[in-house]
């Protein structure tokens, strides 16, 4: 594995640092600052989607042949940690990261056709219908149902903690269709919802403890949708949704972001000051913290480099992407931890309007402490979505270890 960055890749870092110098406008990084989480306001999401297509950076990992960037891995980690560095918006197209690379491995012709184009021009925004009331990291005992009528399925259940349910107009979703099945996993197909929302569908809100809607409940009533719709094999779809899961799970550049944060916090820890009155980065206690953190978030950067190598032998992140996951999950909660700790009292007043894009409220306080809490609650649920810690945990035993 050799990171070292050759001539083409100092050139193409160039060329990436001028392209967000000229297209990350100041509206762009003001809101990406005051979004806590992945979602972040629709019109700025789609502003930032078109200025990458029209370069033809929308879909970094996608090949040429569907309309990607097609870089390579080297290129796809330059691009990633320098779109960290300049506060670029988080990429959270489920689409693009998700729904596309599965229809890529799994999908027909057809809906490749369909689908991908619309994907990279930001016609199409892509919600998971996966966990349900119950059945979250126990993902196989889902009971939304499809039930077969001549070349339609009629979907009646729900699904819950859907992200950006509210903001979208497909769905990817798991559903059982034979209740049956000797094993519960071989029950269930995976089916692209068109027609999202429609009738017989109701979208519920559902605000987080940091205060922002970004997940919601999704019911489901006499749903009707095509055959044409599954991808894959009737009762297959486990596979299908094991593979998706790879890319959700160890897609995200999370080295670079989690250096970007913590770089972020050694600034906050330069104004801030201790009981003492000194500079917080001088209080030894904290220092340590911050240096054992930087060990954790080194370890991260070197296991996705791993992945990267793997990735660049043409294998899939497999369980790989669990560890990466895992680790990635823990190391942005300690780093959030510490900079509540850093602001100390400031961490007290709750300002949404503040922080509500288009707002002209004024924070209590400096700036640098306006988002802290936020992104603090927001981080609770990160080792929860996406498969909780104990589900990676329980993967790495049986795939890495052999247990």
């Amino acid at each position: 594995m050799d990171l070292a960055m050759r001539p083409e890749d100092v050139a193409f870092r160039d060329e990436v640092r001028a392209f967000l110098k000229e297209n990350l406008t100041d509206d762009l990084k003001a809101h990406a600052r005051l979004t806590p989480g992945i979602l972040a306001d629709q019109d700025l999401r789609v502003e930032w989607l078109k200025r990458l297509h029209k370069r033809g950076w929308a879909a970094p990992s996608w090949p040429k042949q569907y309309g990607g960037a097609g870089w390579n891995v080297m290129q796809r980690f330059i691009w990633a940690s320098e779109c960290a560095a300049a506060g670029a918006p988080i990429s959270s197209n489920m689409g693009l990261s998700m729904v596309g690379p599965t229809l890529m491995g799994h999908g027909t012709d057809e809906q490749k056709a369909h689908y991908l184009p619309r994907i990279l021009d930001g016609t199409d925004w892509w919600c998971q219908g996966y966990s349900e009331p119950g059945s979250g990291s126990d993902l196989a005992s889902l009971q939304c149902r499809a039930t077969s009528d001549g070349d339609d399925y009629i979907i009646n259940g729900t699904k819950l903690w859907t992200t950006g349910a509210h903001q979208s107009n497909k769905m990817f979703c798991l559903v059982r269709t034979d209740p049956n099945a000797a094993k519960k996993q071989e029950g269930i197909s995976f089916i692209l919802i068109d027609e999202f929302p429609a009738e017989g569908i109701k979208i519920d809100p559902i605000i987080t403890l940091a205060g922002d809607h970004e997940v919601n409940q999704v019911f489901f009533d006499d749903v009707r949708v095509p055959k044409k719709n599954r991808v894959g094999a009737e009762n297959n779809g486990w596979t299908v949704a094991k593979y998706l899961l790879e890319f959700e799970r160890g897609g995200a550049a999370h080295g670079a972001n989690l250096r970007n944060a913590l770089n972020k916090l050694r600034v906050v820890a330069s104004t801030e000051h201790s009981s003492d009155g000194s500079k917080l980065i001088d209080d030894p206690a904290f220092r340590r913290k911050l240096d054992e953190t930087d060990v954790e978030v080194t370890a991260v950067e070197f296991t996705e480099h791993r992945i990267m190598s793997q990735l660049s032998n043409g294998q899939n992140p497999g369980a790989a992407a669990s560890i990466i996951k895992l680790r990635g999950a823990d190391t942005n909660q300690k780093i959030t931890e510490l900079a509540v700790e850093a602001i100390a009292y400031y961490a007290q007043p709750d300002l949404m309007e503040a922080r509500t894009w288009g707002a002209n409220v004024p924070p209590v306080g400096p700036d640098h402490t306006l988002m802290v809490v936020p992104k603090f609650l927001n981080a609770r649920a990160q080792t929860i979505f996406g498969g909780s810690n104990e589900v990676q945990r329980n993967i790495m035993a049986k795939a890495v270890l052999g247990l």
